[in-house]
C-alpha cells in the first residue's frame, strides 16, 4: 500500500483502536509487581502510543502532502540520490510521458523531466490548456509551480487546483492560455536543497533554470525565452521562485511567492548547502542581494497575512528594499496562515497576475529572440 493511501490510514487507525480495547481487556492480567508484569504494562503502553502516533502521522501526511511515497520518506530509490532515471542525452532531452488524462479545460500529463546539464531527472505534472490542442501552430507561455518542502506535486492539483484555476481564468479572459509545469522543489529527497547548486552535490538551481526549460521546449510547443516563463511557489517553493528569478533573471521574467521566506533555511534536512563558502550563502540571501547587488529586471508578487503569518514583517522589509528595474507587488490578507487555505484565497488573483506577465502565444516557428516589453508594476491588491 502507498504511503498516502486511504487503506493504509484506515488499517493503522483500526489497529490503534483495537490495541486500546485489547489493553483495557487484558490490563487486569498484567497486574503485579514482578518484572514480567511491569515490563508487560510498559510494552502495552508503548505499543498503544506508537500505533496512535503512526495513525495520526499517516493522516496528517496525507492531508499535508509532506511525503508522497515510501521512497520519499526513507530517501531510497534512484530519484532520492538525484541520479537520472532516464537517459538525458544532448541539450533539451525528451520528456518521458508516464500517463495522460483529460480534465476540464485541457489535459494533464504525468511526466519525468530529464536534465541534460545536471543529470537530475524529476517527476512533474504538465497541464496543457485546450488551446494547446486547437492552436497547433503556436507555442505557449509556461508557469513552473513548486510545492513547499518536502511536498508532493499532486497537492498543486488536489489541494490548490492549479489546472482548474488556470482553465477558469482562461475561460474568463483573465489569463492567456498558459501551460503549467507542477513540481516539488526537492529533487533529491529527503534532502531539502533550498533550490541551490550545492557544491559537490545536486545542481538544483541549474536544473530548474536551464534543464527544465530546455527539456520542455524540446518536447512540448512552449517557448524557451525569458519572456515565456514565470515561476510560482508556496513556502519553500515561494523562496525558490523568488530566489531563482532574482539570481537568474534570464530564466524567468516574473515570480509569485506565496508565504515564502527571504533567506536560506539551514537545518538537519538541508545539511551543508554552501560548502563553507560565505559568499555563496550571501548570494542566496535575498535581502543581502537587494542591499549589495544590482536589482534584477524581474517583476515579482509576494503574499502574506497581517495576522497569522510569521513572515509578515520580513515581507514588508523585502518590499521596501526593492528598487528599479525590479518591480514588486504585494497581496496582503488581513488574516491567514501558512497553509493551503490561505494560498487558495490568494491564487484567484496571483495566478492570473503571473500569466499576464508572460508573452502571448505565437507561431511555433517564430524565434524566441524578440524582447518582451517591460511588465507593469500594477498591484492586484495591497
Amino acid at each position: 500500500m502507498g504511503l498516502t493511501s486511504t487503506k493504509l490510514q484506515l488499517l493503522f487507525s483500526l489497529l490503534a483502536v483495537v490495541a486500546v480495547v485489547a489493553t483495557v481487556w487484558w490490563w487486569p492480567r498484567l497486574g503485579g509487581r514482578s518484572w514480567r508484569a511491569v515490563t508487560g504494562r510498559v510494552g502495552v503502553l508503548v505499543a498503544n502510543q506508537a500505533l496512535t502516533l503512526v495513525a495520526l502521522g499517516l493522516v496528517l501526511n496525507a492531508w499535508g502532502g509532506f511525503y508522497g511515497s515510501w521512497d520519499d520518506l526513507f530517501g531510497t530509490g534512484a530519484a532520492a540520490a538525484g541520479a537520472p532515471i532516464i537517459a538525458a542525452g544532448g541539450a533539451g532531452a525528451a520528456v518521458k510521458v508516464l500517463d495522460s488524462r483529460a480534465v476540464k479545460g485541457g489535459r494533464i500529463e504525468q511526466v519525468l523531466i530529464p536534465g541534460a546539464t545536471t543529470g537530475i531527472t524529476a517527476p512533474a505534472y504538465v497541464f496543457l490548456p485546450t488551446a494547446y490542442f486547437t492552436k497547433k501552430s503556436e507555442r505557449f507561455p509556461v508557469i513552473l509551480a513548486l510545492t513547499g518542502y518536502p511536498g508532493d506535486a499532486r497537492n498543486l492539483m488536489t489541494r490548490m487546483d492549479l489546472p482548474g484555476r488556470m482553465a477558469k481564468a482562461i475561460a474568463a479572459h483573465e489569463a492567456q492560455p498558459t501551460v503549467l509545469v507542477m513540481m516539488r522543489p526537492s529533487v533529491a529527497p529527503p534532502r531539502d536543497t533550498e533550490c541551490i547548486d550545492v557544491p559537490g552535490g545536486p545542481q538544483v538551481e541549474t536544473y530548474f533554470t536551464k534543464d527544465v526549460k530546455q527539456s520542455m521546449a524540446a518536447s512540448f510547443r512552449v517557448g524557451s525565452s525569458t519572456a515565456d516563463w514565470g515561476i510560482l511557489g508556496g513556502s519553500t517553493g515561494g523562496f525558490c521562485a523568488l530566489k531563482m528569478a532574482m539570481r537568474q533573471p534570464s530564466a524567468y521574467t516574473a515570480a509569485v511567492s506565496l508565504s515564502g521566506y527571504f533567506r536560506t533555511i539551514l537545518d538537519s534536512t538541508t545539511g551543508d548547502l554552501f560548502g563553507g563558502r560565505k559568499g555563496l550563502e550571501q548570494e542566496n540571501n535575498l535581502m543581502w542581494r537587494l542591499a549589495h547587488l544590482p536589482a534584477p529586471p524581474v517583476n515579482v508578487l509576494v503574499t502574506s497575512s497581517k495576522v497569522g503569518e510569521s513572515d509578515y514583517g520580513a515581507t514588508l522589509r523585502f518590499l521596501a528594499a526593492v528598487k528599479p528595474p525590479m518591480q514588486a507587488s504585494s497581496l496582503i490578507l488581513p488574516s491567514g496562515g501558512h497553509n493551503f487555505d490561505t494560498w487558495n484565497r490568494e491564487l484567484p488573483q496571483a495566478l492570473p497576475w503571473l500569466a499576464q506577465q508572460l508573452r502571448s502565444s505565437r507561431p511555433a516557428r517564430t524565434p524566441d529572440a524578440a524582447p518582451r516589453p517591460q511588465p507593469s508594476g500594477d498591484r492586484p491588491h495591497t
